[in-house]
């Protein structure tokens, strides 16, 4: 242990402990803008600074060690004027029109400012520009990049891509897509993680807010709005509405005051890939000397485009399955619209997701097969809806809650927990049981599919059929798990990949808390409503028994494989 002094308080804290940690147990924040936990403390922006006693030098409190004796001044006139410069100097570089910027009320530049009672820059203004395809999921605008390196670190220390680049030196350092090339020809997943850990708005997902709005409006228009299973956990975090208010039901009649016609779930069109994948895997295993294994499951587009560009040779072991997205609105745009007796052009499908890599998916050509044009019309991440909702000057912490729409809003437990890691796999096996022996199983059976760890591996015994399971999480954990494979080093029949940490309650489309990751609080929310759910197998769903009954006839029918599978080789990237 080391005992030390920060600002008159004596400490002792564990050898090799940083003054910024050192700081927070005696209640001392020293501020921060570059520094994230276990991703980057490199000390760029030069705002930790502190005073240590006996140093000609301020030191940056997020990557220097104490020592023993050591006396530090987090606040002294010295470090006051040395921070605020530093900001000062950072704003000079920046591009600063807050009031049409997507981070403005939640940009840590901006609350840094005012906090430091920063009135004035006294310098030059010097601001990058770069150009960029507007029409891309994911948007870099050069103009507020603070070189703080956060996308560069997340992006190849947690996704193992390695997209973005460090260009230039000194006052004309920026960041920029590796060997220069356009973003729409590097080996992007989309997974949008660099956007989370963008600390100001350099960063963001395409906005198509109008696009929804001037559907809504449009009287010729039937609007549908699917909500994905991890949308619940978070949509109440950007209009600052505390959890217990935030239930599924108020976020429906949230959703439906923006005047669309049609409110439903996505957990019932994972219940039907739940359905068609589990169906497709049990027949991959009893044919195995006709299938590789392992079968991996397909939901989610950004580990589709990672493997697609990495590991282009595994793209046919993928679950044929189409993602719930596009399920379902293949499902609105062929069922849906048989019922409602209306032209499928004549729907316009919103999904409401966690991710930007969606926003990709709904324009592969290759996965829309009804007889409209898109089966999935527009993707909004959870930042856009909360700020059409705001915008709208809807007060949904106000509104009675409200019930999704029928037959397409019922869903089941097993659908629910979608939304976080490990939960395809779970909800899959659930039902390759049930297909396998004509029983349910107990749910504490798949007790190890659960967890935090970025990998997780586990057996299930069904019938005597042994199935190898591994769930993954984070596309660098997906690089090490398939590397292994490769290797012989591991032997599974059924892999679960999702490209986010955690799941997709930790989507790069979901609300941002600068410093924090919130994906495992938001998945015990998700198990939590699968606990409550009064059917808790996708093969439960009465709904979906109807669709296969009235229209599907039964999983991987010619149907079936017609509208709700799709052969990924084939999508262009």
């Amino acid at each position: 242990m080391v005992n030390i002094t920060i600002d008159n308080k004596s400490v002792q804290v564990p050898e090799g402990t940083t003054i910024l940690n050192a700081a927070l147990q005696v209640g001392i924040r020293i501020p921060t803008l570059c520094y994230f936990k276990e991703l980057n403390d490199i000390g760029a922006c030069r705002v930790c600074v502190v005073e240590i006693d006996g140093s000609e030098k301020l030191s940056a409190a997020c990557n220097t060690a104490v020592d023993e004796g050591m006396i530090i001044h987090t606040n002294s006139p010295r470090v006051r004027r040395a921070r605020k410069t530093n900001v000062q100097l950072l704003l000079s570089q920046h591009n600063c029109n807050c009031p049409s910027c997507v981070r403005s009320g939640n940009c840590s530049l901006q609350r840094l400012a005012n906090d430091l009672n920063i009135l004035d820059v006294p310098f030059d203004k010097k601001v990058n520009t770069n150009s960029w395809d507007l029409s891309f999921p994911l948007i870099r605008d050069s103009s507020k990049c603070i070189k703080c390196f956060r996308c560069v670190n997340v992006c190849e220390k947690v996704q193992d891509l390695g997209i973005w680049e460090i260009c230039g030196i000194g006052s004309r350092t920026d960041i920029g897509v590796k060997n220069g090339v356009p973003i729409s020809k590097a080996s992007c997943s989309l997974c949008g993680q660099c956007i989370t850990h963008c600390p100001v708005g350099a960063l963001r997902a395409r906005d198509d807010t109008d696009r929804v709005f001037d559907a809504i409006a449009d009287p010729d228009k039937i609007t549908v709005v699917q909500i994905a299973p991890s949308i619940r956990t978070a949509w109440g975090e950007g209009l600052d509405i505390p959890p217990e208010l935030a239930t599924e039901k108020r976020m429906v009649a949230a959703f439906r005051a923006l005047g669309a016609d049609y409110i439903f779930d996505t957990n019932f069109s994972a219940d039907l890939t739940i359905m068609e994948e589990a169906a497709e895997f049990i027949d991959r295993m009893l044919k195995s000397e006709h299938n590789k294994l392992p079968m991996f499951t397909s939901c989610c587009p950004g580990w589709v485009r990672f493997l697609k560009t990495q590991y282009p040779e595994l793209v046919p072991q993928l679950s044929s399955a189409k993602s719930p997205q596009q399920m379902f609105g293949a499902v609105a745009k062929s069922y849906y619209a048989q019922l409602l007796n209306v032209s499928p052009e004549k729907i316009f499908c919103i999904s409401i997701m966690p991710c930007v890599a969606k926003k990709y998916e709904c324009s592969v050509r290759e996965v829309n097969d009804t007889e409209a044009q898109n089966d999935v019309d527009v993707v909004l991440t959870t930042r856009e809806i909360t700020r059409m909702l705001r915008s709208s000057h809807i007060n949904a912490a106000a509104l009675p809650e409200e019930e999704f729409d029928a037959p397409l809003g019922i869903s089941t437990g097993a659908g629910v927990i979608f939304g976080t890691t490990g939960g395809v796999m779970e909800a899959a096996l659930r039902t390759a049981y049930y297909l396998i022996t004509g029983k349910n199983p107990d749910i504490s059976t798949f007790s190890f599919t659960r967890g935090k760890n970025g990998l997780r591996q586990g057996t299930l015994n069904i019938n005597g059929i042994v199935v190898r399971t591994a769930v993954v999480s984070g596309l660098g954990n997906a690089r090490a798990l398939i590397e292994s494979i490769l290797n012989g080093e591991a032997e599974y029949d059924f892999v679960e990949v999702m490209a986010c940490p955690g799941g997709c309650v930790g989507g790069g489309g979901q609300p941002i808390h600068d410093g924090c990751e919130l994906a495992s609080i938001r998945g015990r929310k998700l198990y939590q409503l699968d606990e409550k759910a009064v059917f808790r197998f996708s093969h439960e769903n009465p709904s979906i028994q109807a669709l296969y009954k009235d229209f599907m006839e039964k999983p991987l029918s010619n149907k079936a494989h017609k509208l709700l599978h799709t052969d990924q080789s084939s999508w262009k990237l």
